[in-house]
C-alpha cells in the first residue's frame, strides 16, 4: 500500500472487435508471454464456436457465463488470539470480475478438449447454463463462507 497518495486505477480500453471491456480483461487474462494476438485468436476462436455450437449470441453467452462464476463471499484468514479464523467477507465488484475470469481460465486450462479454443468454448458454455467446475468452484466458495458465518464478527 502506498503511504503518499491513493493509487488510480488503470481504464482497459474495449476489444476491437465487439467495443466490450469485459472481453478485453478476459483477453488481457489469457494472454501469456506478451502475445496478445494469440490470446486475441484463442478468445475469438471460443466465441466462433460457442456461436456455431448455440445457435445464439455468443457475447450474451459469455456475460450469462461470467455472471454464474462470479462469487459474492470470500473467506479471509484473520488470526485472533493465537487461533486463525476464517472469516467471511464481501467481495468487491472489480475483485468478483477478477476471481470470475480467473477462475474460468484455469478450469478451461484443465479440461480434456483439445486446443485452448475448444477447452474455453467448453468452460463458457458449461459456466453459462450453471455447470463446470468454475461455478463448482463459486459455489463451494459460498458454502465456505456459509459454514463459516459464526466468525463474521471477527470482520476488520
Amino acid at each position: 500500500m502506498p503511504r503518499r497518495r491513493e493509487v488510480s486505477k488503470r481504464e482497459t480500453t474495449p476489444d476491437p472487435k465487439y467495443g466490450n471491456k469485459m472481453v478485453a480483461r478476459f483477453i488481457n487474462n489469457l494472454l501469456r508471454r506478451g502475445k496478445k494476438s494469440c490470446a486475441e485468436n484463442i478468445f475469438y476462436g471460443a466465441i466462433d464456436l460457442i456461436a456455431e455450437r448455440t445457435k445464439d449470441d455468443p457475447i450474451k453467452t459469455f456475460e450469462r457465463a461470467m455472471d454464474q462464476v462470479r462469487p459474492a463471499v470470500e473467506v479471509k484468514s484473520r488470526r485472533v488470539g493465537g487461533s486463525t479464523y476464517q472469516v467471511p467477507v464481501e467481495i468487491r465488484p472489480d475483485r468478483r470480475a477478477a476471481l470470475s475470469i480467473r477462475w474460468l481460465i484455469t478450469h478451461a486450462q484443465r479440461r480434456g478438449e483439445k486446443g485452448m479454443m475448444a477447452k474455453l468454448a467448453a468452460e463458457l458454455m458449461d459456466a453459462s447454463q450453471g455447470r463446470g467446475a468454475s461455478v463448482k468452484k463459486r459455489e463451494d466458495t459460498h458454502r465456505m463462507a456459509e459454514a463459516n458465518k459464526a466468525f463474521a464478527h471477527y470482520r476488520w
